[in-house]
């Protein structure tokens, strides 16, 4: 094997000073630092950093190679668009502290006012399109949530979850996006004090509808999303996200929002898609994302300060799979 410089008794192969050489040209442009920060905790398309950017497509696409071939970058696919992120750093990259560094450097500078208000309208107008979904579709969606996953494929390992966390019946249970309520009436027949969470008023009256049918009592509305929530201070010790996630337009904001409801010791549950390639959901179910990884899930959890704990993984005949992850805030 062809080795270079040897510094205190380790050698670098060429093929090893050639990636040093990619990261430095990686690194040795002011646009491609801009982009790295625009990535720090969110994913975007590439006709969405375009647009933040004000760069021609091509060019875009130039500078994004550059910082894939570093590894700096990496890539998801949603249907026919490619999203980038932030690559994540295995411990065995050589260069994984010069990186690390980095980021933490680029993290330190402010994001221009123009790009902060052009992410606020991409993440405006992905919510918009979600709550458009929901409220065309209020008096059909468990039968179009039912293409993909029926609440009953699920439900027992998910109680078993929750039972597993310990709570007492005294918990304050938080649920985002409740829908028609299934899950809802199941916890407040356990625990007294309930919050329901939906941004769209025909789906949260669904719920409430439910709860009221069952005769169960000890459910506060509230019409909304997280920074709603935030601006009300709620806090408890338990937040659900029940195949509900790949509807918001921002799961890492959504991750922070989360965070701060959390109590001390208290758990965040997402119960979602793994990653998938089946495009018609968009259109049949108003999700804007195809799934998750469980890296990205992580990576969000670990900036919003949170750690994961356990998860189950459930694989269903039609070939998508349920993952359930829970995250703790100390």
């Amino acid at each position: 094997m062809q080795t270079a410089l040897a510094n205190n008794g380790a050698t670098l192969t060429v093929g090893a000073l050639e990636s040093l050489t990619e990261l430095n040209k990686a690194l040795g442009d002011s646009l491609r630092l801009q982009i790295l920060r625009l990535l720090k905790s969110e994913s975007f398309g590439v006709l969405e950093l375009c647009r933040i950017l004000d760069i021609r497509q091509s060019a875009l696409s130039h500078h994004l190679k550059i910082l894939a071939t570093a590894n700096l970058v990496s890539t998801r696919r949603e249907g026919n668009s490619i999203f980038y992120r932030r690559a994540f750093l295995s411990d065995d990259d050589l260069y994984r502290d010069i990186k690390e560094s980095v980021f933490d450097q680029v993290d330190l500078l402010l994001i221009a006012k123009s790009a902060e208000k052009k992410i606020s309208q991409i993440q405006l107008e992905r919510a918009q399109q979600s709550l458009s979904f929901f409220n065309k579709n209020a008096d059909k969606f468990r039968e179009k949530q039912g293409l993909i996953v029926a609440h009953d494929d699920y439900a027992s390992v998910l109680h078993d979850v929750i039972d597993s966390l310990g709570l007492s019946d005294k918990a304050t249970v938080l649920e985002v996006g409740p829908g028609e309520g299934l899950l809802l009436t199941e916890l407040a027949a356990k625990f007294r004090k309930l919050i329901a969470l939906d941004n769209s008023k025909e789906m949260l009256e669904k719920s409430r509808e439910s709860i009221g049918k069952a005769k169960l009592s000890g459910v506060q509305f509230i019409l909304g999303d997280t920074a709603v929530a935030r601006k009300q201070e709620v806090s408890s010790d338990l937040i659900i996200f029940d195949m509900v996630l790949h509807h918001i337009s921002s799961p890492a904001k959504t991750f922070r929002d989360s965070a701060a409801l959390m109590q001390k010791n208290g758990s965040l549950m997402i119960v979602d898609l793994s990653t998938h390639d089946q495009d018609w959901v968009r259109e049949s179910c108003g999700d804007l994302w195809l799934g998750f990884d469980e890296s990205d899930l992580n990576h969000w959890a670990q900036k919003a300060g949170l750690i994961p704990g356990q998860s189950s993984y459930l694989g269903l005949r039609n070939g998508f799979q349920i993952q359930i992850r829970v995250f703790k805030k100390l």
